[in-house]
């Protein structure tokens, strides 16, 4: 089986295409046959040694994939060959193959093509929990989401407009804001031309936002925490624009409002059955067709270092996906 390889830490173009032995499914895994895989901004990040997984090299990115059980271990009880699955694999999704345990896979829903399948469980579940269970965002509140356009950010406005917010989505160009728009935006802001605090205080007279979802970072984080209005709260998701930003304390003390962390892995280990029901909730709305992933490309597998070159370079709306076929 093929697979793309991280052999040593380095940019996308560092990685390697190579012909593998094919898979055996261990004492509670199963091997899926992949037929595609999500890409992601943490793959960017673990194939540089910049993010606070780091696997044994070498080993094979992607975090997320969709395709067809090939082989069952011992003790799997609840699935067999020829079940359609996705599953969250922190790495290894870059390939022809790979070997999960059984609790990582999840039915795929009837009707959901794979590449969907594949774009879905960690930028709905990382948002979901943002919004639901750090936020706990309310109906007609109001929510502003930096970096709207991406993967996370496109699943927080489809989850924020079934939540009952008003959504004001903040991208770099014209085309991710229609983008947003499609998706069901209330509101869009240009933030690298226009004033983002201005044009917050127009779209809310002057009353600010209940909730930020910061994806992005840098410098667009502490204009964004100072529209909050009383009792806001501040979502940090991640920093795409690659700069961890400083904010001045004081700001919550005056404002009341709440700085939030966002970490989807570490809930989903430290509150499995919370995270479960969220899960449960996501595959409902994404059968009953009210969540659709936003693919803005989809490539071969040979092509990974493009796919996430896409991302590192914020070319993507939405998510990337790789095909195995």
């Amino acid at each position: 089986m093929k697979a793309i390889l991280c052999k040593q830490y380095g940019p996308p173009e560092s990685l390697v295409l190579e012909d593998l032995p094919a898979l055996k499914a261990g004492k509670g895994q199963v091997v899926i046959s992949i037929k595609a895989a999500g890409v992601n901004f943490p793959d960017t990040l673990i194939i540089q040694n910049k993010y606070q997984f780091k696997p044994e090299l070498p080993f094979s990115p992607g975090s997320e994939c969709a395709g067809m059980v090939k082989e069952v271990g011992e003790g799997v009880t609840a699935l067999k060959p020829g079940d359609l699955v996705m599953a969250l694999t922190t790495f290894g999704s870059f390939a022809e193959e790979i070997a999960v345990k059984e609790a990582e896979c999840i039915p795929l829903p009837k009707g959901v093509e794979f590449t969907h399948a594949a774009a879905f469980t960690l930028t709905y579940g990382t948002s979901y929990y943002a919004l639901k269970d750090r936020a706990q965002l309310k109906s007609n509140e109001t929510l502003l989401i930096l970096g709207a356009a991406g993967g996370v950010g496109t699943a927080a406005i489809e989850l924020g407009k079934i939540m009952g917010a008003r959504v004001i989505a903040c991208a770099s160009s014209g085309e991710k804001l229609a983008a947003c728009k499609h998706l069901g935006a209330d509101e869009v802001i240009n933030y690298e031309t226009e004033d983002l605090r201005e044009r917050v205080k127009q779209l809310t007279n002057e009353n600010g936002v209940d909730v930020v979802y910061d994806a992005v970072g840098g410098k667009f984080s502490e204009p964004a925490l100072r529209t909050l209005n009383w009792n806001g709260r501040f979502l940090v998701v991640g920093f795409a624009a690659g700069e961890i930003p400083k904010i001045p304390l004081n700001l919550t003390l005056l404002k009341g409002c709440s700085i939030v962390g966002v970490f989807w892995g570490a809930f989903m280990r430290k509150e499995p059955g919370t995270a479960f029901k969220n899960q449960v909730q996501l595959r409902a709305w994404l059968t009953s067709g009210k969540l659709k992933p936003l693919i803005s490309a989809v490539y071969p597998l040979a092509q990974a270092p493009r796919a996430l070159n896409d991302l590192i370079e914020r070319k993507a709306k939405g998510k990337v996906v790789l095909i195995t076929t």
